[in-house]
């Protein structure tokens, strides 16, 4: 038999011989807790003076969890958790500016506390100890924008919106 035709005949058998040993530490399966099949996202809540940002941030953060994860949106009734959210920042800095005192750079920041908790046990499922609350997770995201090359505040919301909503649904993922 020929070299080539006996590397391909034990090909397939090596293949399946590595198949059974240990990797480095990766699991086979989803990244999602597979006990849990549903989520309910109620509106977020804001003390902030920007109008709808916390509606535009609650149907990012449902868009991401239908698009990203198994998890099924529902009413609170059937739903086997819950996740709560409240938009705690919401800051327009100013990085750098013209020689006439004109914005050349700004920054759109948006901070959020979330608690994530089980629904048919009762326990917390995200969790991170913070100076307001024991149960609250906070996240921060930002977004850079410069007026002077066309970009809007409007842009920059949309994309620090987004981050923060991918930023939310991988807080979601069963950690390791």
């Amino acid at each position: 038999m020929s070299i080539v035709l006996r590397i391909l005949v034990l090909l397939p058998l090596l293949g399946s011989l590595t198949w059974g040993l240990p990797g480095c530490g990766y699991t086979v399966g989803g990244a999602y807790d597979p006990e849990i099949r549903s989520v309910y996202v109620p509106m977020f809540t804001s003390e902030m003076f920007r109008r709808d940002i916390h509606i535009e941030l609650t149907e990012a953060v449902q868009k991401e969890i239908r698009g990203r994860t198994p998890f099924r949106l529902t009413t609170e009734e059937r739903a086997d958790t819950r996740l709560t959210g409240r938009l705690v920042d919401v800051r327009k800095d100013l990085l750098g500016e013209t020689a006439n005192d004109d914005p050349r750079q700004l920054q759109l920041s948006l901070g959020v506390e979330l608690l994530w908790e089980d629904l048919r046990g009762g326990r917390v499922l995200a969790r991170n100890t913070l100076p307001i609350d024991a149960q609250t997770h906070q996240l921060l995201t930002q977004a850079n924008f410069a007026p002077e090359v066309g970009q809007s505040q409007a842009t920059a919301k949309h994309e620090a919106l987004t981050r923060l909503a991918r930023r939310i649904v991988d807080k979601m993922e069963t950690p390791w």
